[in-house]
């Protein structure tokens, strides 16, 4: 028998507020599919988002205060137009750094800081 494969990846982000950011996400091209409020709570503390039928990503409500400084992680997130969902992140509000062309990314690529200090690369496929 073979070694069980691994099918998929879904990073989980602690957030100081799931709405927050789902929100932010939302305007990344991420879509909402599912949500867990405890009972007697005001506010989701866990969410599940997707965008196409590769990319997902789980917020769950930190327990203590998140510290930009230590967030560790990218977020590599690939879509088929740098410089067209530049354009329409910066028509969301949402500001991207410059589009850079390093060696491995001849179509460029683009920074996104979500409000937790999480980053995320945008990039082409």
């Amino acid at each position: 028998m073979g070694a069980v494969k691994i099918r998929a990846l879904v990073p989980l982000a602690h957030v100081a507020s799931v709405p927050v950011s789902i929100e932010f996400y939302e305007k990344l091209g991420f879509e909402l599919g599912n949500t867990f409020t405890p009972d007697g709570a005001s506010e989701p503390s866990w969410a599940w988002l997707e965008s196409d039928s590769s990319a997902s990503l789980m917020l769950a409500k930190a327990s203590h205060p998140v510290d930009a400084a230590q967030q560790a992680v990218l977020f590599y997130l690939y879509v088929d137009d740098v410089a067209a969902k530049h354009a329409q992140l910066a028509a969301a509000g949402v500001r991207g750094g410059d589009i850079d062309h390093p060696f491995y990314a001849e179509r460029g690529e683009f920074r996104v800081v979500d409000p937790d200090g999480y980053t995320s690369m945008i990039t082409h496929t």
